[in-house]
């Protein structure tokens, strides 16, 4: 069993013990920096005052040795976390320190068998959710984009709600792209180490991403907004109400996350910015928190005013249709409404992983591939305008093969 093993297994330790302050995966990392700080500070004082020990201070990787006489034993434990009590020894000889008594993987890791297990295992299911949530997010991108064009092409269709989901679409196809420039830039090298990478690139990438998810629920927000205005307000002037939603969608976003930047940038400029356990996190995490409550109570309220108009005796049966088309499109807008994410709200971010991934990653990947399957493809005006031009096109079709006949016919 190489190091590398060894050092999986620790970092699955790492995790199953729930150490928040970092990633859990990027402790061990971390420790062994500090520890190796600490010892390059032991050897430059030694180098400074001198010494008359046989052996100097040596950092293996793991452990930093002091500095002894010839012929004096030292022992170092396991590192931090493992629940190995055995001990590694080494003796200062004339030429130097001798080698450890017990490697490492066999003092630290004596039971690895299971671990190994369970590690491939998480390997394989991250595997498969990073598989699942790139499809989704692909098929997300293409319909989203189809439908933003079908949207463009018949001009006729646009208003103000229309415009709000253009917005919307928008909002989920930069969070695809958003998704697909993190991955590619974070993880796309294995060589590297993202637990202690700090580049401009990779910090720009995670800002984007953050930008993005929050644009996102507000433009989820401005849904439930506008259909609550839809409901509330029978005369209302729509111009203006954009506006307050583009506001609202676009501009909270950017306030948020300019604060975010600025105070990482300041404070806690540390790694790519990715480190959910940071407490700048808050900054972000807050207002998507306030976005699926208000959306969660919105969708309370827009169902309770549905039930009780269409239970209305005074409403005429257009209105009923009306307000049970809404019923049944709002029964579809819970996961829109980002509802689903109450589950996982005030959860720490460690807690309930898998299941945390499958809800945010998995499900969240496909939300826009459905939208575009409600608000475009399944949308009544939308199939009416594409039937009109298929016809438009077939009797275009049909006049030209018959003057084509009838020219035949004359010749």
């Amino acid at each position: 069993m190489n190091f590398y093993h060894a050092f999986m297994i620790w970092t699955f330790t790492v995790t199953c013990e729930g150490v928040k302050t970092v990633h859990p995966e990027c402790w061990i990392v971390l420790h062994l920096q500090e520890k190796e700080a600490e010892c390059l500070v032991k050897m430059s004082l030694l180098n400074i005052n001198g010494t008359n020990a046989g052996c100097l201070v040596e950092w293996d990787g793991v452990n930093c040795w002091p500095a002894v006489s010839v012929g004096e034993r030292v022992s170092v434990s396991c590192p931090p976390l493992l629940k190995s009590h055995e001990l590694i020894s080494r003796t200062c000889t004339s030429k130097g320190w001798s080698n450890m008594s017990v490697p490492y993987y066999i003092a630290c890791f004596q039971d690895n068998s299971t671990e190994e297990e369970e590690i491939g295992h998480i390997s394989e299911y991250f595997a498969r959710v990073k598989l699942i949530y790139t499809v989704g997010y692909g098929m997300s991108l293409s319909s989203l984009c189809i439908a933003v064009f079908i949207f463009c092409i018949f001009r006729k269709l646009l208003c103000t709600r229309i415009y709000i989901h253009l917005n919307l679409f928008s909002t989920f196809i930069l969070r695809a792209l958003a998704v697909f420039v993190k991955d590619a830039v974070l993880f796309a090298d294995e060589t590297v180490n993202h637990c202690t990478v700090s580049t401009v690139l990779c910090k720009a990438s995670v800002t984007f991403f953050q930008y993005c998810v929050l644009s996102n629920f507000y433009w989820l927000l401005v849904e439930g907004l506008y259909l609550q205005t839809l409901l509330t307000f029978t005369f209302a002037h729509k111009r203006t109400f954009f506006w307050c939603y583009t506001l609202v969608g676009w501009g909270t976003p950017s306030v948020t996350v300019t604060i975010w930047t600025f105070l990482k940038y300041s404070y806690d400029d540390y790694g790519c910015w990715d480190d959910l356990d940071s407490g700048f996190w808050w900054i972000i995490k807050i207002p998507i928190l306030l976005s699926v409550l208000v959306n969660f109570l919105m969708f309370i309220n827009i169902s309770r005013i549905i039930i009780v108009k269409t239970k209305t005796p005074d409403s005429n049966g257009g209105d009923k249709r009306f307000y049970r088309r809404l019923a049944k499109s709002t029964l579809l807008l819970i996961p829109l409404f980002g509802v689903h994410y109450i589950v996982f709200a005030l959860f720490p971010e460690h807690v309930g992983l898998e299941a945390r991934l499958f809800f945010e990653l998995v499900l969240g990947s496909f939300q826009g591939f459905i939208v575009a399957l409600l608000y475009c493809f399944l949308n009544s005006e939308v199939q009416n305008e594409i039937r009109k031009e298929i016809e438009k096109y077939k009797s275009r079709t049909d006049i030209n093969t018959f003057h084509m006949a009838t020219q035949d016919f004359i010749a």
